[in-house]
């Protein structure tokens, strides 16, 4: 025993320098409190300095790797777990090698492969921006389900991509055209405006995709696309022509959602709908001061040639202007004599029909409402029924219109108020009264937004939203979690056709020219007319289109090009086909079209998701993708939407890396938020990072996404909770660590793992969990429950392989027969290789580290664990359900134990005799063969075990601590005695832990008292309600602990 193998001569020199530390830090320690004291003895008061925090030495790899080269992993291991060290190199190196193209290793993708294929699109991200964690959980999920089906040996493309996003950039262009060059859009005209758009997304589109390196996302980087791109804008325009040459797109005068700012329609998605509970004032961009809402305003219309009159009510008075009707419930018998008769507008000539139309409720208001067919949804409808005019009363600019008599030109909320001033001077006003309402709210300009009527060009939905129905029902199309199915068909069975137009200048410029022919004999077109309207890929495609249409000779055919361009969301539905080169029959396009599985958040169910069914189908024939997992939203840990005003929004590299509060806070000053928004934003970050955020890397930010990912609405993200998986990681490293240590430099495993028979229990045990946990990730990762595959391999690692397994075979392999060292060597081997082949979906980074620092079996060929086989439930036949049953009881007993040892404050060093008395033989039996377990985990001297039949056996009397134990499963029960005379004094524990109980008790009842408050659940916020429950609870199980070590002291 005196010569010990090179390698633990080497292990001990490390302890010895180790210890030689931590005495260094001990002493260290020790002066500084006899500095303290000497202080305190002297009558010093100092103010005392700011606690330092724990300093953490940053390791950073430095071998000289050129990117793209292997990382050199050939020295050693650092002390613990760093992520920049780990994360470094590996990702230039994949990249290099090409194990994320589906060509890698010579794929002919034309043939196809056995084993399956499998195709996922990003959701491509605006360009404008960078990645929130909203991104993070999305692409989190996205290459998980990317390197599992690489891993299963899968023809596999995760295709990258970035959308152009029309409004957002324009918007962030101007905004800085304005503040670096005081210049508008217009003062640089369209062609000089677009090249600055261009420059500054070749500034900044980079960000995102090194957000998605550092993500790991494995995605083919040859692949990406721009959605600007000339195949896009390619695609974009054959489709505007077939869906309008087909009937499918046409031109009409309807009313839009418009901001005055923005001068352009805009769809519902970018519509915030603010709820108001009454009166509220808002500001309103071109307003000094705020505008109020929340209130609704009565007035009254006289009826002409009567002295009756009827009294209407709304919430935007300025409106009033483009009244051109009454309407009363044909029924009503209020008003159903009137019906037919005219009222007078007070301010304009203009007469207004009383019409009876069902739609007005009789019980609300008055009954009677005023009709501004050109600037209300359901009055437009009134209007069409009743053939009214359609007076525009508000200018695209947000002033009121030549027909508004006195109020013309003036700003519409100026318009408001000097409305009502008029009206109370006619004696017409009549009441304001409080309101709850929505107000629309342009998210991009935060204007309000005005239906205003605009010919635009709409696509037809009837049929479309018929077939993406169908597809549902029929299992054509799969959605998870299927609670969104009812939202779906919800949504597609009232549908209205999609306005596609936008009046901006960055985007797809709509294929489309109005016609007017000089011949002398056609008439002139309405640009609101259809008819006039050629959709073309050129201008002389579209005047040879042209004069075939009108039959005449194309010299009489004059063309003016659209200067709209195209709603984001119509680009965007052509994502999953035109991106592999639709509508040429390319070999991407067969290979990889429809996709296997979209991954997206639920509030694009059907703005996004529906229209690359709809633009699919109409276009393809075939639906884009087979199944669609809708991920839940992410919230701040209060439950709070994010959002950069509050403060919330984290960039994922930020809890990657770490940040502090300072560094958090420079990024709010550099944004575009306002004053009173940064001052909100930075006392939320204050509160809720007061120590900034700890580097977490990226492994721990993936795991603790895919560990929050259930299938519901809603994910309350602390932040600093993702730490805990950073420390989870540590768990994983050191295990490894400990793996190679008892391995040695010679040890090579063989071809393919089998039982010997020598095996120990122990390890027959950690071979059925590793088992277990292989068949619980499969069925986890097939049903797309992530949440079961980061818990099955988070308890394996952690519980079973490193709190259990680690620790039982440590006597094993250093006091062992060489039979029992070899088998535990092999099970150790084989466990820990599974389980990082286990996890490499999940965390890339560490597991390739830690993977190529194993060494590998004669028939391993891969290079890489990227493109390494994900380990199936057919190679490991190992489950024994009896077994882990007899173990579990092993470990309540093992459990029990050490919660006793943990409330007498005995150390691992002090050895203690450990009885166990059983109920019955059968439990005796089920643990015997377990003692060496329960011995070493127990840190006992000796274990006794018996059953209370067993007559040559008796339990102790006095000087034992006792409890009482029935098992986890509630099928067996356990004495068990720790003899503590002549270890603890047990008079003065007793005190002891008296003390500890009252400091409990009172803890709790001040925890209780906080939560009795009336306002407590309304003023408290979320989080801080969350986090005094798990106080609660953690301390409740303190006490029970506690109180359970003193019945045992009364023995």
């Amino acid at each position: 025993m005196g010569d010990n193998p090179k390698p633990k001569t080497e292990k001990e020199l490390k302890k010895e320098a180790a210890k030689a530390a931590k005495l260094a830090k001990f002493e260290e320690k020790v002066q500084k409190r006899q500095v303290v004291a000497t202080a305190k003895e002297s009558g010093e008061t100092k103010e005392k300095a700011p606690k330092k925090e724990k300093e953490i030495v940053e390791v950073i790899y430095s071998a000289t790797t050129k990117p793209g080269e292997k990382k050199d992993v050939s020295g050693e291991m650092p002390s613990a777990y760093a992520p920049r060290y780990v994360e470094a190199a590996w990702y230039e190196w994949w990249e290099a090698e090409g194990f994320f193209r589906p060509e890698y290793g010579g794929r002919d993708l034309s043939k196809e492969n056995p084993k399956g294929s499998f195709t996922i699109c990003i959701p491509p991200p605006n360009v404008t921006g960078t990645l929130h964690v909203g991104h993070a959980l999305a692409t989190s999920v996205e290459d998980t389900l990317t390197r599992w089906n690489r891993m299963k040996g899968k023809t596999t493309l995760f295709n990258p991509g970035c959308d152009h996003a029309g409004i957002a950039t324009q918007v962030v262009v101007e905004k800085r055209l304005q503040r670096e060059k005081g210049l508008s859009r217009h003062d640089l005209g369209r062609e000089k405006f677009i090249e600055e758009v261009w420059q500054w997304k070749n500034e900044k589109g980079h960000i995102i995709y090194d957000q998605l390196r550092d993500m790991g996302a494995s995605v083919d980087w040859d692949r990406a696309v721009f959605m600007m791109d000339p195949k896009i804008m390619r695609a974009v325009t054959e489709a505007f022509i077939r869906m309008h040459e087909s009937g499918t797109i046409y031109r009409s005068t309807r009313l839009v959602n418009w901001s005055c700012t923005l001068l352009s329609a805009i769809s519902d998605i970018e519509v915030d709908k603010k709820e108001l509970p009454g009166k509220t004032l808002l500001p309103v961009p071109g307003y000094a001061e705020k505008i109020e809402f929340g209130v609704i305003i009565s007035f009254a219309y006289k009826v002409k040639d009567s002295d009756q009159e009827l009294v209407v009510a709304t919430t935007r008075p300025e409106t009033m202007l483009g009244d051109t009707a009454v309407a009363v419930h044909p029924e009503d018998p209020r008003y159903k004599h009137l019906i037919g008769k005219m009222c007078q507008h007070p301010f304009v000539k203009r007469e207004l029909p009383i019409v009876g139309d069902e739609f007005v409720d009789r019980e609300f208001g008055t009954g009677a409402v005023k009709i501004t067919p050109a600037h209300d949804p359901n009055d437009y409808e009134v209007g069409l029924r009743h053939k009214l005019p359609f007076i525009t009363c508000i200018t695209d600019d947000g002033f009121m219109t030549k027909d508004c008599g006195q109020f013309a030109g003036m700003k519409r909320f100026d318009c408001r108020k000097e409305v009502l001033d008029a009206l109370e001077k006619l004696g017409l006003y009549r009441e304001k009264k409080d309101n709850p309402m929505v107000v629309p709210i342009c998210s991009r300009s935060k204007d309000i937004i005005e239906p205003i009527l605009k010919p635009q060009w709409y696509v037809k939905c009837d049929e479309m939203a018929r077939r993406a129905i169908e597809a549902v029902e029929q299992g054509e199309l799969k959605i998870t979690p299927d609670f969104h199915v009812a939202t779906w068909n919800r949504w597609l069975q009232s549908s209205r056709d999609w306005c596609i137009s936008r009046q901006l200048w960055w985007g797809h410029r709509i294929p489309a020219y109005f016609i007017t022919v000089t011949d002398g004999k056609t008439p002139a077109g309405d640009p609101a007319d259809n008819k006039y309207w050629i959709s073309a890929h050129t201008e002389d495609e579209a005047r040879e289109k042209a004069a075939k249409k009108f039959g005449v000779d194309p010299k009489f055919i004059g063309l003016k090009w659209d200067e709209d361009v195209l709603d984001t969301w119509f680009s965007a539905g052509m994502w999953p086909f035109a991106i592999f080169g639709w509508p040429e029959n390319t070999g991407d396009l067969n290979a990889f079209f429809p996709g296997a599985i979209l991954e997206t958040g639920h509030d694009i169910l059907f703005f996004w998701v529906a229209r690359m069914v709809f633009m699919a189908q109409e276009l393809t024939g075939k639906i884009p993708f087979k199944e669609v997992y809708l991920h839940a939203m992410i919230r701040d840990a209060h439950g709070r939407k994010m959002s950069k005003s509050l403060g919330n929004v984290i960039d994922p590299r930020d809890v990657i890396r770490g940040i502090t509060l300072e560094e958090l806070q420079r990024q709010l000053d550099s944004g575009n938020l306002d004053p009173k928004e940064i001052a909100t934003a930075k006392a939320g970050q204050s509160r809720d990072y007061p120590q900034g955020i700890p580097e977490c890397g990226t492994d721990a930010l993936r795991f603790a996404l895919m560990a929050y990912t259930s299938q519901g609405r809603d994910i309350n993200l602390d932040v600093l909770r993702v730490q805990g998986y950073r420390f989870f990681c540590n768990k994983i490293w050191q295990a490894i660590k400990f793996t190679l240590f008892q391995l040695g430099k010679e040890y090579q495993p063989e071809a393919i793992f089998k039982l010997t028979g020598t095996e120990s229990e122990t390890d027959l045990w950690i071979l059925s969990r590793c088992a277990q946990t292989v068949a619980m990730c499969e069925q986890g990762m097939v049903t797309n429950n992530f949440t079961q595959a980061t818990t099955a391999v988070y308890n394996f690692w952690l519980y079973d392989f490193c709190d259990v397994y680690l620790e039982s075979v440590k006597p094993v392999i250093f006091h062992g027969t060489a039979e029992a060292a070899a088998a535990a060597r092999r099970t150790l081997y084989h466990c820990a290789e599974t389980g990082l082949r286990l996890i490499s979906p999940m965390m890339p980074f560490i597991s390739e580290e830690l993977w190529q620092r194993l060494p590998k079996r004669p028939s391993e060929k891969a290079l890489s664990i990227v493109i390494a086989e994900y380990p199936e439930p057919a190679q490991y036949p190992f489950i024994d359900k009896t077994l882990e049953t007899r173990v579990a009881f092993a470990m309540d007993v093992i459990r029990q134990v050490r919660s006793l040892r943990s409330d007498y404050e005995l150390i691992n060093k002090v050895k203690t005799e450990l009885i166990l008395c059983f109920l019955s033989t059968k439990d005796l039996d089920a643990l015997k063969t377990l003692e060496s377990l329960v011995l070493t985990l127990t840190y006992s001297s000796k274990v006794t075990m018996f059953a209370t039949d067993d007559k040559s056996n008796k339990a102790p009397e006095k000087g034992c601590s006792r409890v009482t134990l029935t098992s986890s499963n509630a099928t067996s029960i356990c004495n068990i005695y720790i003899p503590l005379e002549g270890i603890i004094d047990i008079a003065k524990e007793r005190s002891k832990l008296e003390s500890k109980k009252g400091k409990l008790d009172g803890q709790i009842a001040k925890i209780n008292e906080l939560q009795a408050k009336a306002d407590y659940e309304t003023k408290v916020p979320l989080g801080v309600r969350a986090n005094n429950q798990e106080k609660k609870e953690t301390l409740e199980k303190e006490l029970h602990s506690l109180e359970a070590a003193l019945l045992a002291l009364n023995v």
